[in-house]
């Protein structure tokens, strides 16, 4: 089928390279041109595993093309997906002007019966608002207005794609049912469920799932902090709760909170919908408050455990909002490291995707070759993002680098008797301390909220 993507970032880049490894014949459209000149030459302009030779494979096979004529794409496609972005407004609220913008672009170049495909993530209504839209500019227009989330995790969207949980496709028009059908067969026939359903409901799976999955996270977290009063184990809880199939053990992992472009943005417009709705979502509230609580005061939990940070190094392993990405958006990183330099810290950090798009977003900071480079006479030594590179550093050479042999590990990665045998006091989230050989346990890093008040 031929197919048309408006929007050529993270969710349009794979949904478009992805639909082409389907088989289909994609155009992708974008405003930029510097953006489409550098896929054209062959690069690609966000870090995702594999998406950069799958995107060379469908080019060469003449399946994928990139444009910034809109104009020259429209007429002859089969479904025109959109997926710009929809950004947080001061208010929570998700900011459609470029969805808008899209649609009035794309619509003078209509013709013949064209689904028109939301992808991006959009509050519950938006696609009558498309379909009012299109029907002012273009009345004699024959169009489907669609809802299709995606539902891709950076670090794992081809896989994501490929092999989806569910398909989510909400619409009454039969057309476009059975042209969504054919654009999914590939996947159905091999297994993946689909979920045909009204457009409005379509549109809401995405927000509850987004915010369904932020609750479980910050719930996590604060079973961490009370597991860190009461010297249990957080690992090991998650472990027992998770075995329960009515649970899961999926998005079960004490951490520093929740960032990246979907859950703290989709919480709050899932609220902003609530509020307008005139129905108080209180848990999903709950638990957008704790993350921004959690966040803010990761240097009190680091000062809690350092010490007073004034003059001092403190190394930053990981800067993106998790692994397997460059993205920063709502990265913890961005709340750390900034109120370790107010309290008077230098900044180490090394990331593997993530360095230039930091050097910008976090100005101070001296980013480093390595973690070892980055730890260097460092006061304390914290991992904030779970790369699998951290797991298999040498933690004797780790030791022998720093100032303090103390590491702050926001992500659990490592065995407390095997860090401590390196040498290091080791503190971690929702777990007891661990002091090298014959030293006195470091503080508690849940210690950290009884300093809240000095933040």
């Amino acid at each position: 089928m031929k197919i048309g993507v408006i929007g050529t970032g993270y969710v349009g880049l794979v949904t478009g390279t992805c639909l082409a490894e389907l088989g289909h014949e994609v155009i992708c459209v974008d405003a930029l041109p510097r953006k489409i000149e550098l896929l054209n030459n062959g690069g690609c302009p966000i870090y995702e595993p594999g998406l950069s030779d799958l995107i060379r494979k469908q080019r060469q096979a003449g399946r994928l093309t990139f444009s910034t004529d809109i104009g020259g794409m429209a007429p002859d496609r089969d479904a025109i997906f959109i997926a710009v972005g929809t950004p947080p407004r001061p208010d929570g609220e998700a900011d459609l002007s470029f969805l808008r913008a899209a649609v009035s672009d794309l619509a003078p170049h209509l013709a013949g019966f064209t689904a028109v495909v939301t992808k991006s993530t959009v509050p519950v209504g938006t696609g009558d608002g498309i379909e009012a839209q299109l029907a002012e500019q273009r009345p004699d227009a024959d169009v489907a207005v669609v809802s299709n989330p995606e539902f891709l995790r950076e670090g794992s969207a081809i896989g994501d794609f490929m092999k989806p949980d569910r398909i989510v496709v909400g619409t009454d028009d039969l057309r476009a049912r059975e042209l969504m059908q054919q654009i999914y067969a590939p996947l159905t026939d091999a297994g993946a469920p689909l979920v045909m359903t009204d457009r409005r409901t379509s549109e809401l799976i995405k927000y509850a799932a987004n915010a369904f999955l932020a609750v479980k996270i910050s719930y996590i977290n604060e079973i961490a902090d009370l597991c860190e009063e009461l010297g249990a184990d957080a690992v090991r809880v998650a472990e027992g709760m998770g075995l329960d199939p009515r649970i899961g053990r999926r998005f079960l992992d004490p951490g520093p909170g929740f960032g990246g472009s979907c859950f703290p943005k989709d919480t709050d417009a899932l609220l902003s919908t609530g509020r307008a709705a005139g129905v108080p979502l209180r848990v999903v509230t709950a638990a957008s408050e704790a993350n921004r609580d959690r966040k803010r005061l990761l240097a009190a939990r680091v000062a809690a455990v350092a010490g007073d940070l004034a003059g001092q190094t403190v190394a930053v392993l990981g800067l993106t909002f998790k692994a397997g990405t460059d993205d920063m958006r709502e990265a913890a990183s961005l709340e750390l490291i900034p109120e370790l330099q107010r309290r008077g810290a230098t900044v180490r950090a090394f990331d593997p995707k993530g360095m230039e798009a930091a050097r910008d977003l976090l100005p101070g900071i001296v980013l480093c070759r390595d973690a070892y480079d980055a730890a260097k006479g460092a006061t304390a030594v914290v991992v904030l993002t779970e790369w699998p590179a951290f797991r298999t550093l040498d933690l004797q050479r780790l030791a022998g680098v720093v100032g303090i042999p103390l590491l702050i590990d926001m992500r659990n990665l490592f065995d407390p008797d095997e860090v401590s045998r390196a040498g290091f006091d080791y503190v971690s989230i929702g777990r007891p301390a661990a002091a090298a050989r014959d030293r006195s346990p470091a503080v508690r890093l849940g210690a950290a909220r009884s300093t809240s008040a000095a933040a």
